[in-house]
Formats: structure tokens, C-alpha cells, sequence
């Protein structure tokens, strides 16, 4: 009988009955049409045929007039209805699914393609075909693509072949799941990869052919050991289809451009060579000539990739930017809480590892898929608006999408929760397959959500007359029939995308529920002041040393960036305020090959490092009678005529690293800032030092 309604059963049908089986308690029409994007009444039509097919399977759909609709049966009728809706092949595709479709489409043709065909291939109207086309490009803008319509000959894809690959990459993001694109690439799930492949993945994962990921991944994991950093497991599969994408489209004849000036100052970048290993070890396997502009291509890519954070990640010079970024933005969400952010190291330093890849992402419209971002809406709502406000401010000349605004809610979210500490949390768990699996649940959700203090295991005939509290968590590995309280749904093994449900659920009870914790005053008012009165005399240390330590030097005649550096050193070295002078200025020549110095929009040019040599934190100004180039910050050659060199001992303290951090923001501050650091009048500068110190001072007092 099943076999019959396979015949018949549509996308959409399949998603009201996985929405209707998962929710608890009715739901209603409405929330029915906003969660699939059709209309009231195409549910209501709807609705009428999922009711034959639920009583093949002896379920009951239940109307109730201004409360909702709710499936009711045996939980086994359930979980095999399920299960069958896997298997079923479907007539019609969803507005997602077609848009995807015709993306794919577009994107492997090499010539217009007519409405009809689409409308065709898609078993729609060609009407409907437009309005999808018109949806899609809107969704392409941000990566500067367009849909070009030529009457009588159809429509194709105008962009960039590197803007092509991007949105393919995110479409492929997107309707794969991270778990099953890793598993496939490590060749890991034969027998499972065919369940996984519903038509839309199927098409995607026709643009990269199997055989071609396995070998990609084989050169990777002869490279990987000697690369001299650590992806995150989706920046790695990321590259892999990226690396996938390019193979394909080469071997068609479609290879990318990269003007040569951009291509020249690429190839100083540290992910460069790292690129060119890549390339070489592909060229290699696949027996085919990679052009030089794809070794850039993949630089950037290594460049927007997120990295496992590291120990000591604020101690780089590369990072001061990002740093400062962060540090900003701790600062506005400390106002905007009301709770001590400030000196959460772990939040900083997650905060930076986050955002330096993810500013270098949105600057080259490269575009990021966040899973998780409907929930994040939902369950911080007040949280992102407060990050959103926030990031507007720090980042006033970027458009961040509300994808790398979710993942800077977890970061906050995580760090306010971590104010109280461990978490209170009791958590019920209900398995079907006995006690062995039930505990095995437990343990592992004790080991990874830090918020559940306790875990009871019970049965389902338990379960309803249990005294539970609203903070309390229900976790179940099955369908709980009739139970009208929130619980979520595991499989006793627990998935990565499973257990961040799992801590988006017990995180949402402690912030929701209980309210943001409120910062514990462990200390008597005695402890506090000694603590606030020590961090003070560590502020005012180092504005003394940077203060004494200041002077202007001037250059005479045609003087190179890295000869005026040299001899600041020197002259540094004699006043006893570093050691090995050539040890200081080799790392300052180093840290302007990682990345550009130059601060776009002015003359200046700013040399910084932290490193043993430094004996005290120092700050300086070095001006030149002949300007030099140099690469600014946002990677284009400038013209420079002033130095600025500020050093911090390594290791240093964290209040001295605030003040040092500071100096960099007042000289951005605005353009009298900007203009009298060009200046050469060093007691108008010193001037202007002390009184910014002096407010930084009262700041910190009050």
C-alpha cells in the first residue's frame, strides 16, 4: 500500500508530516505556511491527502478549529512512517530545492538555458520558473553574481568564475551536512551515502565527482603533516570542495582571473607557499596544468579559513587589528549587558580567532552558511539585537551578515554563562533500547554540555508524573507521544550538529529562564580595591614608560622603511630600552612580510612587535624627507612619510597590553588625531598622549 502513496506524495507533504511528527502539541496552520513558504490555503489542500496516507499507516491527523493540528498514533507507526519518507521519491520540489536546482543548472551550462527547459526539468510553470529566477538573484548578489535574461534565447549565470565557484560552495554548504561531506571525503560512509542522497544533493555532488574528492584528499593528507597550521573540520572540507570545484572547471577549460598586480602582492602573503604546495601536489595526481591564478585563489581561501584557535593567539603582532576590533566590541556588549566582559580572556581570544577570517570572508564576498542561525534568532533573540547594534559600530564600512552575527551570539552567550559558573541544570533522559544505551547518553552528555550538573535516566511510563521544573531538560532518543512540555530528540550516540542542539537547549533554559547570572562578588570590598588599585599601578607604569620613552626622529634624504626601523632600533638600544637591536628589527621586517602596515586613508605607517628583546614598552615617531611605499592594511600599496614603532615586552601584562592597544586606537581616533601624529612636534604629541592616558586613568577609576 506504501508503494501506492509513493506515487503520490510531494516535498512539500513530506515537510508538513516531519514538522507535524517532531513538534509537540498542535500546531498551527500559520506556523505550518511560514515554516514551508506557501500559503494558508495550499496547507489546508495539503492536509486532505496527508490524511489517506496517515491511515495507511494507522495515524490520525487532528484538526482542532483556532488551536492547530497534531498527528496521534503508536510511536512505532510513527518512526516507520519516518523511515519510509526517506525512501520516497517525490514529484515536486520545494521553493529551496528549486532554486538550488536552477542554480546547478546555470551553472553547469555553458550556453543560455531556455525557461522552458527549466520549467521542464523542475515539473513547473514557467511563470513559477520566473519568480524563482528572481528569487535566486536576489539571493547572489552578495556574491556578485547576477542572472542575465536574453529574450528568445533563455537565461544564464553573469559573474566572475571565481564568484560561480563561491556560490556553489555555500550552496553545497548549506543542503549537505558537514558530518556526511567529511565522512564522503574520507570515504567513510558506502553504504549510508546512498540513504543520504536525496535528489538535490545528488545534483550538487555531481559538480564534485567522488573519485575526484577521494584523490584531492589524498594529496591534502600527504601535505597536511608538514603545513604549518590547523583547520577547523568545515574549513577543511570547504577547501576540499573548493579544490573540487576548480579541478572540474579546469579541466572544462573554465580557469579564474586575478589581475597581476593583486596576484604579485598575493604571493608575498604566509599562505601563499602553502597554496603552491597544494597546486603542485594536484597538478601532480590529476595530470593537468593549474594556472598561477588559481594558486592565489586558493591563498585567499586559506585566508578565510577558521583556524583551531591557539594558545597565545594575542600574542602575535599580526593580530593587533583584530584584536583591537574585538576588544571594542567586548566593550560596547559590556554596556549594552551590563555584565564584566572586559578581562574574559577566553572570549577575547575566541573572539579574535573568529573574526580575523571572518572580516577577510565578508571583504571578499565569499560568503558563510551558519546551521544554526534560525535557532540562535530564537533562543537569543535580545542577544543578537545586542551584537548586531555592536558590530554595526565597530565595523561602520562592513555589511555583516546575520550568519557571522550568530556565531559572535555564541561567543557571548557562552562567555555570560560562564559568569556562574558550572551550570545547575537537571537533565531527563529517556532511551528505548534499555539501560546500556541510556547510560551511555548520560556520560556523554555530562562530558560534553558543562551547563548539565545532574542527568536521571527514566522510562517513558515515568516521565509524565515527574516533578519537573521549568529549567529542568528532557533529552529523548524517541518520539514522546502525548508529553506537551519542550524536549529535543537524540540519537543515543549523539551527533556534533546533536550535541549543539543540546547546548543551544540548556544554554537558552540558564539564559532564558533564570536570566543572564549576575556577576558573583567573591571578594571583600577590601580584596576588590587592592585588585582594582594593583591593575591601576600597572596602567599608570606603563603610560609612564611610554611617556619617558617617547621622542620624533627625523630622516634625512632617501631612507627605506626598513633602514629608518634599523636605526630607530640602534638608538632604542642605546638608551637601555631594548636589547639586540638587529633581533627587534628583523622581527618588525617579518611582521610587515605577514600582512600590511601602512593605515589606510593616512601617511602613516605603524611597525609594532612584542618580543623578548623589548625591556620596556615603548612608543615612537620617525619621520621621513622622502616618502616610501608600502602595503597598507587593506592589502594596497601606499605612500608613507611617517613611522610609527610601538614595542611590548614579551611576555607582559594585560593592563599593559590595554594601554598599548589604546595608543593604536587614539591615533585613528579621527583626522586631528591622524593630523598631528604627522606632525613633528613631539611635545604636542606627548601632550595629546598624556591627556588621552589621563581620561583612559579616570575611566578605570569610576
Amino acid at each position: 500500500m506504501n508503494e501506492v502513496f509513493n506515487m503520490y506524495i510531494s516535498a512539500r507533504e513530506k515537510m508538513i508530516i516531519e514538522a507535524l511528527i517532531v513538534e509537540q502539541g498542535e500546531v498551527t496552520i500559520k506556523e505550518l505556511s511560514q515554516k514551508i513558504d506557501v500559503s494558508s490555503r495550499t496547507i489546508h489542500r495539503d492536509l486532505n491527502k496527508i490524511e489517506e496516507l496517515l491511515d495507511s499507516y494507522q495515524l490520525e491527523l487532528i484538526k482542532k478549529s483556532g488551536v492547530g493540528v497534531q498527528i496521534i498514533g503508536k510511536e512505532k507507526s510513527k518512526l516507520e512512517l519516518i523511515k519510509q519518507l526517506e525512501t520516497f521519491t517525490f514529484r515536486e520540489y520545494t521553493l529551496d530545492e528549486r532554486q538550488t536546482m536552477i542554480l546547478c543548472i546555470l551553472y553547469e551550462s555553458s550556453e543560455p538555458v531556455k525557461l522552458f527547459t527549466l520549467s521542464k526539468d523542475l515539473g513547473v510553470s514557467i511563470s513559477t520558473v520566473s519568480a524563482d529566477l528572481m528569487k535566486l538573484e536576489e539571493q547572489l548578489k552578495p556574491f556578485q553574481l547576477s542572472i542575465l535574461k536574453k529574450r528568445g534565447y533563455g537565461v544564464e549565470l553573469s559573474g566572475t568564475e571565481e564568484a560561480k565557484r563561491r556560490a556553489i560552495s555555500y550552496a553545497i554548504a548549506k543542503t549537505i551536512k558537514e558530518e556526511g561531506l567529511l565522512s564522503l571525503i574520507k570515504e567513510q560512509i558506502h553504504q549510508q551515502s546512498e540513504k543520504h542522497d536525496d535528489p538535490i544533493s545528488k545534483r550538487l555532488m555531481h559538480l564534485v565527482d567522488r573519485q575526484k574528492l577521494w584523490k584531492i584528499e589524498n594529496v591534502m593528507k600527504d601535505l597536511y603533516p608538514n603545513l604549518s597550521f590547523s583547520m577547523t573540520d568545515n574549513s577543511y572540507v570547504g577547501l576540499i570542495v573548493h579544490l573540487a570545484l576548480a579541478i572540474e572547471r579546469i579541466l572544462q577549460g573554465e580557469n579564474i582571473q586575478i589581475e597581476k598586480m593583486y596576484l604579485k602582492q598575493i604571493a608575498l602573503e604566509p599562505e601563499y607557499p602553502i597554496a603552491k604546495k597544494i597546486i603542485d601536489g594536484l597538478m601532480k595526481s590529476f595530470q593537468v596544468d593549474i594556472p598561477e591564478a588559481e594558486v592565489g585563489y586558493i591563498t585567499m581561501h586559506l585566508q578565510g579559513a577558521k583556524l583551531r584557535q591557539q594558545d597565545g593567539i594575542l600574542n602575535e603582532a599580526s593580530n593587533l587589528e583584530t584584536y583591537m576590533q574585538a576588544k571594542k566590541l567586548v566593550q560596547m556588549m559590556e554596556i549594552a549587558t551590563g555584565y564584566q566582559l572586559n578581562h574574559h580572556d577566553s572570549l577575547l581570544e575566541g573572539l579574535v580567532t573568529h573574526l580575523k577570517p571572518a572580516i577577510y570572508r565578508i571583504r571578499q564576498n565569499m560568503g558563510i552558511f551558519n546551521p544554526l542561525l534560525k535557532n540562535i534568532q530564537k533562543d537569543y533573540e535580545e542577544l543578537f539585537g545586542h551584537v548586531k547594534i555592536a558590530v554595526e559600530n565597530v565595523f561602520p564600512t562592513l555589511v555583516i551578515p546575520d550568519e557571522e552575527i550568530g556565531y559572535l551570539v555564541m561567543h557571548f552567550g557562552s562567555a555570560l554563562l560562564g559568569l556562574s559558573g558550572k551550570g545547575d541544570l537537571k537533565a531527563y533522559v529517556i532511551c528505548s533500547s534499555g539501560i546500556g544505551t541510556s547510560k551511555l547518553l548520560a556520560s556523554r552528555l555530562q562530558q560534553e554540555i558543562p551547563e548539565i550538573a545532574e542527568v536521571v535516566n527514566v522510562s517513558v511510563f515515568e516521565l509524565n508524573e515527574l516533578p519537573l521544573s521549568e529549567r529542568d531538560l528532557v533529552i529523548s532518543t524517541i518520539f514522546l507521544q502525548a508529553f506537551h512540555r519542550e524536549y529535543i530528540m537524540v540519537s543515543p550516540f549523539m551527533t556534533k550538529d546533536e550535541i549543539t542542539q543540546v547546548q543551544l537547549y540548556a544554554r537558552r533554559q540558564m539564559l532564558l529562564k533564570k536570566g543572564v547570572p549576575a556577576v558573583k562578588k567573591s571578594y571583600s570590598t577590601v580584596e576588590v580595591l587592592k585588585q582594582k588599585m594593583e591593575k591601576i599601578h600597572l596602567y599608570t607604569g606603563t603610560i609612564a614608560d611610554v611617556l619617558n620613552n617617547f621622542h620624533i626622529t627625523s630622516q634625512k634624504g632617501k631612507v627605506s622603511a626598513k633602514d629608518c626601523m634599523l636605526e630607530a632600533c640602534k638608538l632604542l638600544e642605546k638608551k637601555q630600552i631594548i636589547q639586540k637591536s638587529s633581533t627587534v628589527a628583523e622581527a618588525l621586517f617579518t611582521r610587515e612580510e605577514l600582512g600590511g602596515i601602512g593605515i589606510p586613508g593616512t601617511k602613516l605607517a605603524l611597525f609594532h612587535t612584542r618580543i623578548e628583546q623589548v625591556c620596556m614598552p615603548s612608543f615612537t615617531i620617525h619621520k621621513l624627507e622622502q616618502p616610501v611605499f608600502v602595503k597598507g592594511m587593506d592589502g594596497i600599496e601606499m605612500e608613507v612619510h611617517t613611522l610609527l614603532l610601538l614595542l611590548s615586552p614579551q611576555p607582559y601584562h594585560e593592563p599593559g597590553l590595554e594601554v598599548l592597544s589604546l595608543i593604536s586606537t587614539i591615533i585613528i581616533e579621527n583626522e586631528q588625531s591622524i593630523k598631528l601624529f604627522e606632525t613633528e612636534d613631539p611635545e604636542e604629541v606627548q601632550a595629546y598622549l598624556a591627556l588621552k592616558f589621563e581620561h583612559f586613568i579616570d575611566e578605570n577609576l569610576k
